[in-house]
This record gives C-alpha cells, structure tokens and sequence, in this order.
C-alpha cells in the first residue's frame, strides 16, 4: 500500500512525515511503521486505533518523543525533534509534552505532591508549588496532597498520572491506554479531563486506546493496520469507531 497522508496542516502542533520504525535488522526485522504522514492541529484531540501489532503504541511513542524513528521526521511546532541529542529531547520533553501511562507509573513511597514534581525535579528545576496545587486542583485531588498512591483508589492515580503530565502545562498531551485499567465510570471521568484539557486550555491531546466509547470523547480516530494509516474519521461515534474497526480486526 502507497505511503498516505492524513489531515496535514502547517500549523500542525505536532506532526510526522514518512515515519518509518524497524525493529531488528534483515528478513527477521519488525517493520512497526512503514511510511506514516500525519499532523494533529492545536487544541485538538485525537484517538489512534488499530488491531494488536497495527504500530499505534509505537507511534505514540515517536511522536511523543519517546522513541526514534528509523526514518522520517516528527516536529513539535517548528522544532524537528527526532534527531535531537538526546539531553536536548529530553529538556524539551519536560517543557512540551505530557505522557499518560495506563500502569500510571507512581513512584509509592513518593506522596501524590512528590509524584507530581518528580519530573521537574529530575529535570533539575525547582518545584512551582502553586503549580502543583492548581494541576491537582484541576483534576479534583485537593485536599489529596499528602496521600501516597496506596492509599488512592485506581482513578484517583491515574487523576495523579495526569496531574503530573499537565502541571507543566504542556503543548501536547499523550496518553496510552489512559482508561484500561478503570471502570466504565472512572474511565468517563479520566476522559473527561482529558478533554477540557483540549477545550479549555488549548491543548493537543493524542490518545491510544482500544475502546469505541473512549474514541467517542475525540475530535477523530486515526485507524492503522500493519504500521500504515488506512482511515480517518470524523466526529466518531462508538457505534462507528467499532464497525471500522471489526473490518480490520481490531
């Protein structure tokens, strides 16, 4: 299938052009990506979906900075950052993305302050307190400053996870499997941060998930299959998020 693109723009927030990941080398090499174009406007969100092994982790991945393509390109703005040294990616990752893990990635001994400064402490930054109160205010853990992730329920960490990827205030908010370790209910509520994220403050969310009704929460779903984009969809629906999906397998 030709290399595709989708939705390109030149006031992308982020995008990527030609990305190709391999892992391995010769005929035993794992062709993850294989030619992907696309770009993610401001203040937009955007699901990535795909059967198991369609590339949409490993994109995310190069995207957010977090793995280097083999070939291609991504760009934060106007900053190309896949060939970056990797002290400067890192330095920029702090200051311009968030990440989102499904396994929420706490530290257990740290309480839910301390987990929240961590990255700007690893950076070598002194932590903004009043950043860190308004980013837990935010996603309704006031009053939660002191508690250690033991003592939070599921979706309380994950409101930690993303507190931590927002207190920066970030251009661009990445999340893998956000909800797939929660409940229906403490899923719609995860989601839902993540969209005024979007709506409010202006940032670019791209999430991957495996769920319809998480899909529905997205301004588009960008739908892959064998490291390659094969449909875009418009303002989805759950119901339609997962008849495309079943024509894939997903």
């Amino acid at each position: 299938m030709a290399e595709t693109t989708w939705t390109t723009t030149a006031e992308a927030a982020v995008r990527a052009d030609d990305l190709h990941r391999e892992y391995g080398r010769g005929a035993a090499a794992v062709r993850a990506l294989r030619g992907v174009s696309v770009a993610f406007a401001p203040g937009t969100f955007t699901a990535v979906m795909g059967p198991s092994g369609s590339g949409k982790t490993t994109l995310l991945h190069c995207l957010a900075g977090m793995d280097r393509p083999s070939r291609g390109t991504v760009r934060w703005g106007g900053t190309e950052v896949s060939r970056l040294p990797e002290r400067r990616l890192a330095e920029l990752r702090r200051s311009r993305v968030g990440f989102v893990f499904q396994a929420f990635n706490l530290m257990p001994a740290m309480t839910v302050t301390q987990n929240v400064e961590l990255p700007g402490r690893l950076a070598g930054t002194r932590p903004d307190r009043a950043a860190v109160r308004d980013a837990l205010a935010r996603v309704g853990l006031a009053g939660r400053e002191r508690h250690r992730p033991g003592q939070l329920s599921g979706g309380q960490q994950q409101r930690v996870a993303i507190a931590r990827a927002l207190v920066a205030r970030p251009d661009a908010v990445f999340a893998d499997e956000p909800t797939g370790a929660l409940d229906r209910a403490t899923g719609h509520e995860i989601l839902t941060l993540l969209r005024t994220g979007v709506d409010r403050d202006g940032q670019t969310c791209v999430m991957v998930t495996h769920d319809p009704v998480a899909a529905g929460y997205a301004d588009r779903v960008l739908l892959l299959a064998d490291g390659l984009l094969v449909d875009e969809l418009a303002r989805p629906t759950a119901a339609l998020v997962a008849e495309r999906l079943s024509r894939l397998g997903g």
